[in-house]
């Protein structure tokens, strides 16, 4: 002998669930596209993290190897966005560069930015190999009483203004 179920009808009171499930899935989508969202700008922010990391660990060799220091900023906004900040510090003995980069999501320019900045530091190495054209310091002499050179970004565009 076998059992059939009984079937519901319209009328019975299993009815009243019925939807619920759409119901809440549709309540919960906003939800889920704000976590989704956020995801995604914080992946972007870890990549611009990457980008930051890389640029300043070979713009501080190539300071510290007494490369001119605009072409090292050159070198390092190439590496990295257009929109950077990098400073370059080089003195006899560190050369020390820092990238910040202000991260927003595509999607929401009126959001406020996420600051990455990465920064990278180097050895510098004897000027005695450079020719006076190289570098700031070709004397050996010169360049253990020197000051240090510190070079800034004074245009986040990468413009560099003649007067300042």
């Amino acid at each position: 002998m076998t059992f059939r179920h009984k079937r519901t009808s319209k009328g019975d009171k299993g009815s009243a669930s019925r939807g619920s499930v759409t119901a809440e899935t549709a309540a919960m989508l906003p939800a889920l596209m704000v976590v989704l969202a956020a995801a995604l700008w914080a992946i972007q922010a870890v990549g611009a993290q990457l980008e930051c990391v890389d640029a300043a660990r070979a713009a501080a060799r190539a300071a510290a190897r007494g490369e001119p220091l605009d072409q090292v900023r050159d070198f390092a906004r190439s590496a990295t966005r257009p929109d950077a900040d990098i400073e370059v510090t080089r003195d006899t003995e560190t050369t020390k560069v820092q990238i910040t980069v202000e991260v927003r999501p595509a999607w929401g320019r009126s959001l406020p930015a996420v600051h990455v900045s990465a920064t990278a530091s180097a050895a510098t190495e004897p000027l005695t190999n450079l020719s006076p054209d190289d570098g700031p310091n070709p004397d050996p002499e010169a360049a253990t009483n020197a000051e240090p050179e510190v070079a800034t970004n004074p245009d986040p565009k990468g413009v560099v203004n003649p007067d300042s």
